[in-house]
């Protein structure tokens, strides 16, 4: 088998490792069972997908090619999970706007005069997962509860803060829209201080990408002045031992970078 098909080999199982691990995306909560057995149910499929392609490889591919399909396979599951969590990081910056939205919508509503159970039923429009808060209120049940509830979706958790001023509210009997007011402007003032930490994180993040790529310049410049680079990475055991140790350096040092970024920038 050739270089090339090894690779797309690799570049499958990749993804069907990827699809097997479960969704990408953090859903509201359901019941335990229901969602244990769905994400077993994916991995199950996914790992015996890989199964049999780790078979396939091992069984008719030569030792130099095998290596080589081994590092595309790795390469292509951790460029996956690099993507899925830059997708997520994204979805909790939304998820988090999203809450201090719905904390001002419904100050509004209630100095506008709007009954209680009103004011949550019209904010479900700007963050529709708040309809759990509202359905709990229609109900009589404990809305702090609900907002906790859902403040365990991540990027969420500005609602734990709204929930205590409910129950502040409820024990003291001050008025709901000052103590939720409160809520909403620091909520405010740590989104606008986190989006501008984000943007002086942001020329370091782009100068390690930047970094990141710089091998494959390097490469193309040494086969340019008539060197054999790719065929020494790719066909030779020290050439695997080195783009194996490379790839997983530039993985690394990536990871590393999103972690204290996200380290910095979470509330």
């Amino acid at each position: 088998m050739s270089a090339g098909a090894a690779a797309l080999v690799g570049v499958l199982a990749g993804t069907a490792l990827l699809l097997g691990s479960g969704p990408g995306r953090v859903r509201l909560p359901r019941p335990a069972g229901a969602r244990r057995s769905s994400t077993g149910a994916h991995r199950a499929a996914g790992v015996a997908v890989l199964s049999s392609v780790a078979a396939g490889l091992v069984l008719f591919l030569d030792g130099t090619t095998l290596a080589l399909a081994v590092i595309v396979l790795l390469c292509s599951v951790a460029a996956a999970l690099t993507w899925r969590r830059g997708r997520e990081q994204v979805r909790c910056r939304q998820r988090r706007a999203k809450v201090v939205e719905v904390s001002e919508a419904l100050v509004g509503e209630l100095r506008a005069g709007q009954p209680v159970i009103g004011a949550l039923d019209r904010c479900c429009g700007v963050w529709p997962p708040f309809a759990t808060v509202a359905a709990a209120a229609r109900l009589g049940a404990d809305v702090p509860a609900a907002m906790r509830r859902a403040a365990e979706l991540p990027g969420a958790e500005g609602l734990g803060r709204l929930a205590s001023a409910w129950q502040v509210s409820q024990r003291t009997g001050c008025p709901l829209a000052g103590v939720v007011d409160q809520v909403a402007v620091s909520a405010r003032a740590e989104l606008a201080a986190a989006r501008l930490v984000r943007a002086e994180l942001a020329s370091a993040q782009a100068t390690a990408r930047l970094v990141a790529l710089l091998p494959l310049g390097t490469l193309a410049m040494s086969a340019g002045i008539g060197g054999d680079p790719w065929g020494f990475l790719l066909g030779h055991p020290v050439g695997l031992s080195c783009l194996a140790a490379g790839t997983a350096l530039v993985f690394a040092g990536l990871w590393w970078i999103d972690r204290i970024a996200a380290s910095v920038t979470r509330p």
